[in-house]
């Protein structure tokens, strides 16, 4: 047995299950963090840390040959695994009388056990989803089993009047709008009440449920504006998104533990029962984001509300409820009765209470329910744990890989708007909950939906993948699932069967350059897993204010974010040279005191920062109190805590809370508030550094918002990831790290891309990190000494020449055609209409003498849109897909007349727009949502010897 095999151990396997086939589900993880055995992980990183994908088995219209086929593709790819996800087949699309397998059939297990042995022989790993689309439900559930939500409709009336309505008509205005509705669903009038408009009390709200006759109710409407409700019950009330042949139908109850037992038992049982047991097949089970469309209720809803909360929800229930259209998103904050001051902070309360214990009943039901699920089968439980229903932060903390996500966009590389959060951002707001519940768990695998992808279809370049990579990489994430690989045969037409996302296909333009990229990904992986990212700053988010004010959003899109700017202080903070975890009033209440410092589980924390917090539980009040006085700090943002949280005993629990909050304040030397600033988050938190002697870990001398980093932590060594995810700009920053991070230590870079490492210096002093358009860096610390130094290429120097041309241009479009033209200086292949719809490779020629004394050491390509090599004589200089496209190539210039050639692979976009009879390529490039811009191409310039 050799060092390397001696050394596997599991990096992600914190349930402490066995697995029979080690091969597929274990990591190798250098002990006590030595640097030796964590550089020989990160340069050559096993198949368990490369990137994995989503593979959506179309329709289920798949076959033995072309899945082992698809297999081997990914494989040579870089793909480390695969998540199996059978989906809807894609609408408009050839499925060459393919025929459909039916979700759990004998056939369709059959081919389920094929592809894990395929995958085995390849040392691939193997996800399933549950089920199929999202959220998971089926054909056969019946009655309580299927999702229920219970809405309102609301008649707005003036009296007086005697009101005759329809059950009908209560039931048409109470339909929620959902994205993907049941025919099959149901409904019930569960309640008739009439209100004033305004509501100053709610007994002034008349009940006219038993008036119910029939097909209709009649009511009396007095004098002035009233709100007639109808409080509806929807049975069945979504279908599955997308689900394949078999997994369709309505979804399941989430709320109904037995319900989701029995559903899992099925799946697993009828599985297994044809394949033997799946542990140590398949890495874990899969459960997609909890998109429930407004589903709230289950048959005893009501019972457990009064059991766990004291008091009965239905008077109270239809004023807490919203209007809500797609997704359960809020579309009508003013729908019903206008509500006075008093009962609106009542109703609030109920509104909290009620989120509250639909999360526990989630928690219990659902999270427990699947994660013992997959304990009983041996298999890890791999889950997106956030959408209405869970906690957060809190609703990852059972589950073996929690996951979160991360999108392309328009946006991403160009601004980071602090107006709108969306803008210029790929992972979306749930990461920092998820990897912080991952953090104070104890865990190091982060997994991630990654690199989802519906605006930018085509037009995604490997530099906009790398950014959004990196963007997921400074939200916590360690391990990405690519979204996503289409079975598609290839003899499908063009461009194939694409469901969704990112075009990860061999027909696409920068295929034969994927596997440059996820290489860095799988070294960048491989690295993370291996350690801990530090913090010792907790963000207190206010999700019980938000609870209470608009009700459980649909992360990780909410309609709203409460309060909008809150992600902004996370990214300060780290864009300054230190870190935090995101915590919740439960994390709070269950930490204990050390040495000053706020410790839950592995996590320690010097300072709590709370965003607009205005409720909290009186005991979360106590804990902060104590940890003020045992030596912490706590900055209060905008708001002081005034409330407590529900409506039982409210106004005593309110006063205990006012009471904690006023000792305090007694400790002003510790307990600060600050107001938000209305813009530049970055320089109002770095004024709080220095005004409150909050010493970063790592100074940098001109932080930007583009930059941003975290550390790492293994045993003896270190590391700091840093990236620039400006794709228009270059950012040079100095560095000094902290006396506890580099004092002793050396200092490292080390390329993820090529798997090198470069000797920098002492770890104390300050170091210069040039950052090119997309650049990141891997700053190590640790003991060791020898190796070469880091001689990074210059962007520039003081004498240069401009190569402007003319340039001899190839162009080899995707068609397999070519042609020949001159371009007397460089232009954006976009600018002429001969080439606006050009995709495929463009090779620029042009002729340098490098005869009397000049002597060129390196040329600078300027802006390439696409991948480029260069070839220096017919001598290939390299290839670079993203960033700075500097070269070496003094070593390759001859004296004399030298021929350069440097080959651009441009993006797709362009030219799908002009496939108007390829309803595929209209879809995604030219209608609606994805009517896209046209993309630069091609070799920009402005090119450089120096």
């Amino acid at each position: 047995m050799d060092r390397r095999t001696f050394l596997l151990r599991s990096s992600i396997l914190t349930a402490g299950f066995t697995f029979t086939k080690l091969t597929s589900v274990r990591a190798e993880q250098a002990p006590n963090g030595k640097s030796v055995e964590l550089y020989e992980i990160f340069k050559n990183p096993q198949s368990i840390h490369r990137p994995f994908v989503r593979w959506w088995w179309n329709g289920d219209k798949v076959e033995r040959a072309e899945i082992a086929r698809e297999l081997r593709l990914m494989k040579d790819a870089g793909i480390g695994g695969v998540e199996i996800n059978p989906i809807k087949f894609p609408p408009r699309t050839d499925d060459l009388g393919k025929p459909a397998i039916r979700w759990l059939s004998a056939e369709w297990v059959e081919l389920l056990d094929f592809t894990l042995r395929e995958a085995a022989a390849l040392d691939m790993t193997c996800d399933l989803i549950v089920g199929s689309g999202w959220p998971f439900g089926a054909e056969y559930l019946l009655g309580d089993e299927r999702s229920q939500a219970m809405v309102i409709a609301a008649h707005k009336l003036e009296g007086p009047d005697e009101y005759e309505v329809s059950l009908f008509d209560f039931f048409r205005e109470a339909d929620p709008a959902v994205s993907s509705p049941f025919p099959g669903r149901l409904m019930e009038l569960i309640a008739v009440k009439l209100a004033p408009d305004p509501l100053e009390s709610l007994d002034q709200v008349k009940d006219y449920t038993a008036s119910i006759k029939g097909e209709s109710v009649t009511v009396p409407i007095p004098r002035g504006k009233h709100v007639l409700f109808g409080l509806v019950k929807v049975k069945g009330s979504m279908e599955v998104i997308n689900g394949a042949p078999g997994a369709n139908g309505p979804v399941l109850n989430h709320y109904n533990e037995a319900a989701v037992k029995k559903y899992l038992d099925h799946m697993s049982d009828t599985i297994q029962q044809q394949t033997g047991p799946l542990a140590g097949r398949v890495r874990s089970f899969f459960t997609d984001s909890m998109e429930l469309e407004g589903a709230n209720w289950c048959s005893d809803m009501e019972v457990e509300f009064k059991k766990r909360r004291g008091y009965d929800l239905m008077p109270y229930l239809p004023f807490t409820l919203f209007k809500t259209g797609a997704m359960g998103n809020i579309y009508d904050f003013d729908y019903g009765a206008g509500l006075a001051p008093a009962l609106k902070d009542t109703i609030e309360r109920v509104r909290f209470d009620f989120d509250l214990t639909k999360t526990e009943l989630v928690t219990e039901r659902f999270i427990r329910t699947f994660t013992d699920w997959c304990r009983e089968n041996k298999v890890l439980s791999r889950v997106q744990a956030y959408g209405r229903g869970y906690h957060p932060l809190e609703g990852s903390f059972t589950i073996d890989l929690p996951e979160c996500e991360t999108w392309i966009k328009y946006g991403i590389g160009k601004e980071l708007s602090e107006a709108d959060y969306h803008i210029g951002r790929a992972y979306s707001m749930i990461n920092k909950y998820v990897s912080s519940a991952a953090h104070l768990k104890g865990r190091k695998h982060i997994s991630c939906e990654e690199l989802t992808n519906t605006d930018m279809v085509f037009n995604d370049t490997l530099e906009i993948l790398k950014t959004a990579g990196d963007q997921s990489a400074l939200s916590g994430v360690t391990h990405p699932v690519f979204h996503g690989f289409n079975y598609s045969p290839p003899d499908a037409p063009f461009p194939g069967w694409i469901r969704y996302g990112t075009f990860f296909n061999e027909r696409n333009t920068w295929w034969p350059f994927f596997r440059r990229f996820t290489d860095y990904k799988a070294r960048l992986s491989a690295l993370l897993q291996q350690g801990t990212m530090f913090a010792d700053i907790a963000v207190l988010p206010p999700v019980n204010d938000m609870w209470s004010v608009d009700g459980a959003q649909n992360e990780p899109f909410p309609s709203l974010m409460y309060p909008p700017w809150l992600p902004l202080v996370w990214e300060s903070i780290h864009q300054n040279g230190s870190a935090c975890d995101y915590v919740s009033d439960g994390v709070i209440r269950d930490a204990s005191l050390s040495d000053g410092r706020l410790v839950y589980g592995p996590r320690s924390y010097h300072t709590l920062l709370l965003v607009q917090v205005e409720r909290m539980d009186p005991a979360t009040a106590e804990k902060i109190v104590a940890f003020i006085s045992a030596g912490g700090r706590v900055i209060f943002i905008e708001t002081w805590p005034v409330k407590s949280l529900g409506l039982s005993d409210a106004a005593r629990r309110d006063a205990e809370v006012v009471a904690w909050v006023s000792k305090m304040k007694a400790m002003p030397e510790r307990c600060i508030f600050v107001r938000r600033p209305e813009s530049n988050f970055l320089q109002w938190f770095r004024d709080i550094q220095q005004k409150y002697a909050l010493p970063p870990y790592v100074h940098i001398d001109k932080p930007t918002s583009f930059v941003s980093q975290v550390r790492y932590q293994a045993g003896e060594t270190e590391w700091l990831f840093f990236s620039n995810t400006d794709l228009t700009n270059e950012h040079v920053i100095t560095i000094l790290p902290s006396k506890e991070l580099g004092q002793g230590k050396q200092a490292w870079i080390w390329d993820a891309v090529t798997g090198e490492r470069f000797y920098v210096g002492d770890g104390s002093k300050p170091m210069t990190l040039e950052l090119g358009t997309g650049d990141s860096r891997l700053v190590v610390f640790d003991k060791e000494k020898k190796g070469p130094a880091w001689n990074p290429l210059p962007a520039g120097a003081v004498t240069s020449f401009a190569l402007t041309g003319p340039w001899v241009v190839e162009l080899h479009p995707i068609d397999g055609s070519s042609r020949t033209a001159k371009m007397p200086v460089l232009t954006d292949l976009k600018d002429d209409p001969a080439t606006v719809a050009f995709s495929g490779t463009a090779v620029y020629r042009i002729s340098v003498n490098a005869g009397n004394g000049a002597f060129w050491e390196h040329i600078n390509l300027g802006r390439v849109a696409g991948v480029c090599e260069l070839m220096v004589n017919g001598v290939s200089a390299g290839v670079l897909w993203y960033g700075r496209r500097v070269y070496r190539i003094g070593n390759l210039l001859k004296s004399g007349t030298n021929v350069l050639e440097i080959k651009v692979t441009t993006s797709m976009g362009n030219y799908m727009k002009t496939l108007k009879d390829n309803p595929v390529a209209q879809k995604w490039t030219n209608e609606k949502r994805q009517d896209q811009p046209i993309q630069s191409m091609g070799l920009l310039g402005p090119v450089r010897l120096y």
